[in-house]
């Protein structure tokens, strides 16, 4: 079970100050529950519930980059210097064209876990033409 927050927590995880929260409570918007002490204490369920948008994804490393793809390697196709790795991530396929010698440096053949790490300054989007 999910352990409460504090009025304090439960405010900085929304945005609002403490005084908002007490409002909210007072005017019926916010659920709260009383603690030993007689303290409010928001339940988790109610922060996702009035989170304006959802958390950013946090990967718990250092590393700067977001998107992580962890899975398998499924295929390496080597050929001269370069080659195709292809990992598979859960639903996802990511193909990424690196060289020979990375390929023998990280010991990646099919089977092995690795993470393909997606770094990019632009990300381009289209529709699909729909008949009729």
């Amino acid at each position: 079970m999910a352990e409460d927050l504090s009025l304090g927590e439960a405010a900085k995880q929304l945005g609002v100050s403490v005084d908002t929260l007490r409002r909210w409570d007072s005017a019926g918007k916010l659920e709260t529950t009383r603690d030993d002490s007689d303290r409010r204490r928001v339940p988790v369920s109610e922060i996702e519930r009035l989170r304006p948008a959802p958390s950013r994804h946090r990967t718990g490393d250092t590393f700067s980059a977001r998107n992580r793809f962890a899975g398998k390697v499924v295929s390496v196709e080597a050929d001269g210097v370069m080659a195709l790795v292809e990992i598979e991530a859960g639903p996802h396929r990511i193909t990424a064209a690196i060289t020979r010698d990375a390929v023998e440096e990280l010991g990646l053949v099919e089977g092995v876990d690795a993470v393909a790490t997606v770094k990019a300054t632009s990300v381009m989007i289209a529709r699909e033409p729909r008949d009729g």
